[in-house]
């Protein structure tokens, strides 16, 4: 049954719902008066560009005192690192550490989940690193096509070894904050292979891949994913939200070639998108000010709103189940069912 909201999912998934969110409303600004952030630590995934080096520099302009840039390629990241820390008081200037981290490559996640277990403290993580993929691509290592890999799977082996780091890094009465990135998309996510057994061979059967289609079934995956999460994480070993950034000008959709396609795209954000700046304070937001309210919860321009319709159905809570069960069964390496029954302690 669908928690209470001022608007029923199915309202806030039509079209015209989006086109008055961006049109008309717009993520809540914060600045030092509201949130100090001296001394603390965040990691931001994919913030070397677009939404994720925005966030990183709202974050740092509220006083964080360490950011690690969390990207794929480390030259890309030190010059992301470059353009923060410009124009900042060289007396005042904030650790900013570039760390590798490939969320197609399982054994990047576990060296870089690893690797966190020394930091001093972490009090905010990010997970925004996100791609679509035009055409269909399988990844080398693990065999799932590469946007179900890096959006679903990738950022949910990141998260489940994170939040152990997270805990062990702060106290129930202060928890650690993990932002989940989420996208208006997963509402209209057809899911092409829902009704496959097992889940995972649906979503990469190549017959049923559409490259739009496939990137807003991995964010309605990762909108069932929190839902089962929040089930076995309480609120005081990590709050856990979802944000919606809204429709940005970014770079998400690079890999795409044709030049009709591009010139759709880039004119349809011309009308509706917002600047990257203005879509990455609801990182900012959902990081900083939301509450344990906020867990478990999708928020669009710092509200809690209703997540896809279909989550909310008999269907969805099915599949949110085998999704959790097929997700626990990939990770067994990573001994994950471990992990999430030792927080749910």
């Amino acid at each position: 049954m669908a928690p209470q909201f001022d608007i029923s999912p199915e309202q806030r998934a039509t079209q015209l719902a989006f086109i008055q969110r961006q049109l008309f409303r717009v993520p809540p600004t914060w600045t030092k008066k509201d949130v100090d952030l001296r001394g603390k630590a965040a990691i931001i995934t994919g913030s070397n560009t677009g939404l994720g080096f925005e966030c990183a520099g709202q974050l740092l302009d509220l006083g964080l005192s360490k950011l690690i840039i969390a990207v794929r390629s480390e030259a890309k990241g030190e010059e992301a690192k470059k353009l923060l820390l410009a124009g900042r008081d060289p007396n005042k200037l904030p650790i900013i550490q570039v760390w590798k981290l490939d969320l197609s490559s399982y054994d990047s996640i576990t060296a870089f989940a690893e690797r966190a277990k020394s930091l001093e403290r972490l009090d905010i993580t990010i997970n925004n690193a996100g791609l679509m993929k035009k055409t269909f691509e399988k990844n080398s290592s693990t065999g799932h096509e590469e946007t179900f890999q890096v959006n679903y799977l990738g950022q949910a082996l990141f998260t489940l070894l994170l939040l152990p780091v997270i805990k062990e890094k702060n106290a129930p009465e202060q928890p650690g904050r993990l932002v989940l990135v989420s996208s208006d998309t997963a509402a209209w996510a057809e899911f092409k292979g829902k009704n496959s057994d097992p889940l995972f061979a649906g979503l990469d059967n190549p017959q049923l891949f559409d490259s739009r289609d496939q990137y807003s079934t991995s964010k309605l995956l990762g909108q069932l994913f929190l839902t089962e999460l929040v089930k076995r994480v309480p609120p005081s070993v990590a709050i856990i939200n979802a944000p919606n950034p809204g429709l940005c000008k970014s770079s998400l959709v690079r890999d795409y070639a044709n030049v009709f396609e591009r010139a759709f795209v880039f004119v349809f954000k011309l009308l509706l998108g917002r600047d990257g700046s203005v879509g990455a304070r609801a990182f900012t937001d959902a990081a900083v000010k939301q509450g344990t309210e906020s867990h478990g919860q999708y928020l669009e321009d710092g509200k809690v709103q209703p997540m896809a319709p279909f989550v909310y159905g008999l269907e969805g809570e099915r599949l949110a189940q085998k999704l959790w069960e097929e997700t626990m069964d990939e990770f067994a390496f990573a001994k994950v069912a471990d992990i999430v029954h030792s927080l749910s302690r």
